[in-house]
């Protein structure tokens, strides 16, 4: 008898098995600058953030690693952005190797695709949309690099940053813990950045979408019109409220010209879905403006993308939802469509495992770590939806707080569902019993 296929504890077990394999790499004296050895934590950390594509560090990545290291975190960082499966699958398919019916499920399961036909054809998308990007990313970033570091330099940081940017990984070489501030009033960065965050973000189902049907609004599916739409429109408000409680903070945009507090403020509203980069002081920004990144962090990017968070699909099926249940309506309508009632029940069940995994995260932060509770919630939501902003407290957490964050990073990048479908999904049984209806009071 054939076993049936998990393709949820594969996908739980090769993120797994890829940070211990950059864990003890990252380990060794030559990926640090100072030719010794990484003690465990700290490359389990490091590891852990470029695999789940974060970006949290407790050591600055620019300076404490070498070359190899550097290059070691790249790797882990683009396996982790489109999954190692993706790549493996792509090569099978240029070495003419026939892909099986458990690794296409498995590939299903990992870009998210509604169906196992033609995800084959998503996956060859996948790798050419990831090329596509990530170099002409690089090549941009090369004539912003190039005006302030020496040519072999400006090649690193443009393809290091362009992958980091694509990935929403939130990496960077520049040294210091000083991401992107150096560069908050440049247009060419700025945008170019924010153009791959968002690509990345968007999901290659959307993407594919797109592709697919030539760009034509009224072809393309519900799933990637409320993903595009609702990523608009988080973009739109986040920079119009950043903005105005950022103004004339003297920490953050007072001191910065109009361009400067413009620019700075879309990127702010682009970054916490999820990337990382900032180009403003976070620790510096009033406690309303960090309870509102919390808020974009916890929604994240889109099903199927480089990022992480409840995911905008999600957030918009709760709204409609909620929307659903006041106006009395029997069904959740999203654009002159009814959604069904699985997706609901998914929607709901994610966002309240994502709350209580943040609360645990929190609540064992409060008790370990001696940091304002506002900067605490901060650095776990940013853990959790794979973001990689930081107040600045990342490098001071004890050993606790470090290991209480990989494990938020971990389970914020495989996903709440998938993790527990993976040890859950053999235990579940369909009951052949119908069961009477019991009366309770909501309210």
């Amino acid at each position: 008898m054939q076993r049936e296929t998990n393709p949820w504890r594969f996908i739980v077990l090769s993120f797994l098995l890829i940070i211990l394999v950059g864990t003890i790499f990252l380990m060794l004296p030559v990926s640090s600058q100072s030719g010794k050895f990484t003690d465990p934590i700290t490359a389990l950390f490091t590891a852990t953030s470029a695999t789940c594509v974060t970006g949290l560090v407790v050591v600055d990545t620019g300076t404490y690693w070498s070359l190899f290291g550097q290059i070691v975190i790249l790797l882990l960082i683009q396996l982790g952005g489109i999954s190692y499966m993706t790549l493996l699958s792509f090569l099978a398919l240029l070495l003419r190797r026939q892909v099986v019916l458990h690794e296409r499920i498995i590939l299903q399961e990992t870009l998210n695709s509604w169906s196992i036909r033609g995800v084959m054809k998503l996956a060859r998308v996948v790798l050419y949309t990831v090329v596509f990007f990530e170099g002409l990313g690089a090549l941009l970033l090369f004539f912003v690099f190039i005006r302030d570091y020496p040519f072999i330099t400006a090649l690193k940081f443009s393809i290091f940053h362009s992958i980091s940017a694509f990935c929403n990984a939130g990496f960077d070489l520049l040294g210091g813990f000083r991401s992107l501030t150096g560069y908050v009033d440049n247009p060419l960065l700025v945008f170019t950045i924010t153009s791959l965050i968002i690509f990345g973000g968007i999901g290659f189902v959307v993407i594919y979408d797109l592709r697919s049907n030539l760009f034509n609004w009224k072809k393309i599916t519900i799933h990637s019109k409320i993903a595009i739409l609702t990523t608009i429109i988080l973009i739109i408000l986040g920079t119009l409220i950043i903005g105005l409680l950022e103004w004339r903070n003297p920490g953050t945009m007072g001191p910065l010209s109009i361009r400067g507090k413009i620019l700075s403020s879309y990127f702010q509203s682009v970054t916490p879905r999820t990337a990382g980069f900032n180009t403003l002081n976070i620790g510096n920004m009033r406690n309303a403006t960090l309870l509102f990144i919390i808020l974009l962090m916890f929604i994240g990017a889109s099903p199927g993308g480089t990022g992480g968070g409840i995911k905008t699909v999600t957030f918009t099926v709760l709204i409609s939802a909620v929307r659903a249940t006041l106006m009395g309506y029997e069904n959740v309508e999203i654009m002159e469509r009814k959604l069904y009632w699985d997706s609901v029940r998914k929607a709901w069940a994610l966002f309240f495992l994502s709350i209580g995994l943040i609360f645990i995260g929190w609540f064992t932060l409060l008790i370990s770590e001696n940091f304002l509770p506002i900067n605490l919630l901060f650095e776990v939501v940013s853990a959790f939806g794979t973001v990689g902003l930081s107040t600045g407290i990342t490098p001071s957490l004890s050993t606790v707080g470090r290991i209480v964050i990989i494990l938020v990073m971990y389970l914020g990048r495989v996903g709440l569902v998938v993790f527990g479908l993976s040890f859950l999904y053999p235990l579940r049984r369909k009951s052949h019993i119908e069961l009477p209806y019991g009366e309770v009071s909501i309210g």
